[in-house]
């Protein structure tokens, strides 16, 4: 059995599109382990996969004396690693390991020290989407062909692992048959272009006024920062859960809700793994375009500004109009596409 590593030390959305990096292992590697290598705030994206079967917290490692940190390397008893994304000390750290393998990209000048297989790959100008970039990892095994968009998508599956919260399990509960539940997270922390608060709010206003429900989500810190527009759209908002929910909590309301709305952060391809209604909010401009980041799932979706490429918001990114040429209506005329969705169930155990 062939335990294989992947290192992805960087954000949720990322960590999701390299799930099927993971599910792609277990398909031509069956009955072999995967490690996923992450940050502590990505755990939860990780036990949530069921091509995952262990975690192990990168900020927990390097919280170690150096010697115990190669002991708990060592431990995994990896046959390859495959650093998805460039992370200089764990690479330096899986050869001092002798990991036998271990695969990182050409254009990092440490990875020419640290690795014994390297991929000619650039990202940036690639046509191919971040999860199908992923995947080019895998060819030093042997495997070079590129899945399709619609193969790769196949592979991007989380199933939350606690149950929401009862009190807001409730509220969920409480909609009416022809009711959608709805959650709009406005905030990117820095991750995505921002739509503005304005669409949010309008959007908000057009669901509200269509009979459906309105959750909003967030960070504590972006609840203080909406702290006014929340009160300016009390009256069209079911529920403000911004700082209540953890990472399991929100993969669990999410799983429940029947869809969300945010430009490419986390939370988006979150709902598009969980098999939600997800409709992510884009700029044209590259590689931020939906071509490379769209979320992947079999009801996802996304609106973009029909313009090629958009250099003035590349000179000045925080004033960037090409996102805010995307109109509520149109974000709206989307929303009145969706269907109810079943809820997700919980699960403990996966069968892979």
């Amino acid at each position: 059995m062939k335990t294989f590593l992947i290192s992805r030390t960087d954000a949720i959305g990322d960590v999701v599109l390299t799930l099927p990096v993971a599910g792609r292992l277990k398909q031509l590697y069956p009955g072999c382990r995967v490690v996923l290598l992450g940050r502590t705030y990505t755990q939860a994206v990780a036990e949530a996969c069921p091509w995952v079967d262990s975690f192990l917290n990168y900020d927990e490692l390097l919280a170690l004396p150096a010697a115990t940190q190669l002991a708990r390397l060592q431990e995994q008893q990896a046959y390859a690693i495959l650093h998805v994304f460039p992370n200089k000390v764990v690479a330096t750290l899986a050869r001092s390991a002798r990991i036998p393998l271990r695969i990182g990209t050409r254009n990092r000048l440490f990875h020419w020290l640290t690795c014994n297989r390297l991929v000619a790959l650039s990202r940036r100008h690639s046509p191919l989407h971040e999860a199908q970039l992923n995947l080019q990892l895998l060819r030093p095994l042997g495997h070079s062909a590129t899945p399709s968009l619609s193969d790769t998508a196949a592979l991007v599956r989380l199933q939350p692992r606690v149950a929401v919260p009862e009190q807001v399990q409730a509220v969920l509960a409480s909609r009416q048959p022809h009711q959608l539940n709805i959650i709009l997270h406005p905030r990117s922390r820095g991750s995505a272009r921002e739509w503005g608060l304005p669409h949010f709010g309008a959007l908000a206003r057009l669901l509200h006024q269509d009979g459906h429900r309105v959750f909003v989500t967030g960070t504590a810190a972006e609840g203080e920062e909406l702290r006014d527009w929340l009160q300016q759209y009390q009256p069209f908002i079911t529920a403000n859960l911004t700082g209540q929910l953890s990472l399991p909590q929100l993969l669990a309301f999410i799983s429940a809700a029947d869809g969300l709305v945010a430009g490419s952060t986390g939370p988006l391809h979150l709902a598009a793994a969980l098999g939600r209604n997800a409709l992510g909010l884009y700029p044209p401009i590259q590689p931020m375009h939906p071509g490379r980041w769209a979320p992947l799932g079999p009801h996802a979706q996304y609106l973009v500004f029909d313009k090629p490429d958009c250099q003035d918001c590349r000179k000045q990114p925080t004033a960037c109009t090409c996102i805010k040429a995307v109109e509520p209506l149109q974000a709206f005329a989307s929303i009145q596409t969706w269907q109810p969705l079943p809820q997700v169930s919980v699960s403990s155990d996966f069968v892979v």
